[in-house]
C-alpha cells in the first residue's frame, strides 16, 4: 500500500504555486515504475522517472511494514541527474 505524508500531500500545492503541476497518479507511476532507484540515502529511497524531455520526477520514500511511505517528491532537470 502507498501512503503520502502530510508534507507530501502539501507538496502538490507548493508545486502548483510554482507553475509545476504534478498529479498524484504521476507520483505513484514514478514510485511503481521508476527509471532508476537511488539508495544512497538508505533507509530512504529515491525513485526517479522521466516525465518529459526536460524533467524527471524524484520521489523520496521509505518502506515500512510492507507499505511505501512517500515523504516528498520534486521535479529535476534531467541534465542534472543523468547517469
Amino acid at each position: 500500500m502507498i501512503h503520502f505524508t502530510k508534507y507530501a500531500e502539501e507538496k502538490f500545492k507548493i508545486l502548483r504555486e510554482h507553475k509545476f503541476e504534478i498529479s498524484k497518479i504521476r507520483v505513484i507511476e514514478a514510485l511503481n515504475n521508476p527509471d532508476l532507484i537511488d539508495n544512497s540515502r538508505f533507509p530512504l529511497l529515491i525513485a526517479q522517472r522521466q516525465i518529459n524531455t526536460d524533467y524527471a520526477l524524484r520521489v523520496v520514500y521509505k518502506k515500512e511494514n510492507g507499505n511505501k511511505i512517500i515523504i516528498t517528491f520534486y521535479p529535476v532537470r534531467i541534465k542534472q541527474y543523468e547517469q
